[in-house]
């Protein structure tokens, strides 16, 4: 059995299982870092930690194909991945100066 820091940053939308992963972040010790960001110091694993972490969290949280998104970090080994879901289109794009301006010289 492995040991992995391991932070976890979820999006389960407006009617997601909440009461699950909240319970699946509780029993695994988790500290809270924000809205829907936590922290598990001692996540304890087998394998790969992606793989193990994606089996237990759909055996312990009823997910949403194409709604539900959970994306991980983990210290030991050095990962950051999707869990479950994708990458969306951000919602701070287009705000952000694009080009210089002024004058030609």
């Amino acid at each position: 059995m492995s040991i992995t820091k391991l932070w976890i940053s979820f999006d389960l939308g407006v009617n997601g299982n909440y009461e699950a992963m909240y319970r699946w972040l509780d029993n695994h010790g988790a500290l809270e870092c924000g809205d829907n960001f936590a922290f598990i110091p001692k996540y304890k694993y087998q394998g790969i930690v992606l793989d193990y972490l994606r089996r237990d969290i759909e055996r312990n949280i009823r997910l949403r194909k194409g709604v539900d998104r959970i994306y991980m970090f983990s210290s030991s080994p050095l990962k950051a991945s999707f869990v479950v879901g994708n990458r969306k289109r951000a919602p701070w794009t287009g705000y952000g100066v694009s080009g210089i301006s002024g004058l030609d010289i």
